[in-house]
């Protein structure tokens, strides 16, 4: 781990699920307004464009869309898609379709993610079984593994693209998963807490607000919460 390395977290723009409150959306890909901004984060953020060493991205259509259009500078600097890490254990948390990747053998296919490295998905990733699961343990596992893996990498600016519920975990606290609601292409810096970082929970703290190019879109669980309440 870099001293002080600075994590530099970013909610995906803005998909269709979020729009239509809809969770069969399989795989939800961004809208129009999405990819606007996405692209205006580019030009938001050119300083951490000009900083950033690595880039960690979540597998899932509107994540890989958000890296590929928001972190263009940065990805051309560090020598193209195929040295952005897709890390599957960034995936949203819930089982629905809209919140459930596509198999590497069908984003391998789509000519929109031609240049990414899927290497690292397995066929069990869209499982939402297991690991992958969506009970509260797995998920805090798989936020906690996301912490080791970020804590023991060398680099100083990583760059992480990933889901409002997932981040909410690994922005976690001992006292449980962040409450703050992340908007559509917002971007916050995080560190590692000096007294948990050699810990196997190895907690974050929040250090710099940086930017919002989106209006706030309610992830999976939320867009669930909604609509029980709605029926009542």
């Amino acid at each position: 781990m870099a001293p002080n390395s600075n994590i530099i977290i970013i909610r995906h723009a803005q998909a269709e699920h979020n729009v239509f409150y809809d969770y069969s959306i399989h795989d939800a890909p961004l809208t129009a307004l999405g990819k606007e901004q996405a692209a205006a984060l580019s030009r938001r953020v050119a300083n951490l464009q000009q900083e950033a060493d690595l880039i960690i991205t979540s597998p899932m259509r509107r994540t890989l869309q958000t890296t590929r259009l928001g972190w263009a500078p940065a990805i051309e600097r560090l020598g193209g898609l195929e040295n952005v890490i897709c890390l599957p254990e960034l995936q949203e948390c819930n089982n629905y379709a809209c919140d459930t990747g596509s198999s590497r053998e069908a984003l391998e296919a789509d000519p929109k993610f031609a240049g990414f490295n899927f290497e690292r998905l397995t066929p069990e990733w869209t499982s939402k079984k297991g690991f992958w699961g969506t009970d509260q343990q797995a998920l805090d596992h798989r936020a906690k593994k996301v912490r080791q893996f970020l804590r023991d990498r060398p680099e100083k600016n990583i760059v992480v693209v990933a889901h409002g519920g997932i981040i909410r975990r690994i922005a976690a606290t001992p006292a449980g998963p962040s409450s703050h609601t992340w908007w559509n292409a917002e971007v916050r810096i995080f560190q590692f807490n000096p007294e948990s970082v050699h810990t196997e929970d190895c907690w974050l703290h929040q250090t710099e607000d940086v930017a919002v190019t989106g209006g706030y879109g309610p992830t999976g669980a939320e867009i669930d919460i909604n609509q029980t309440n709605g029926s009542l």
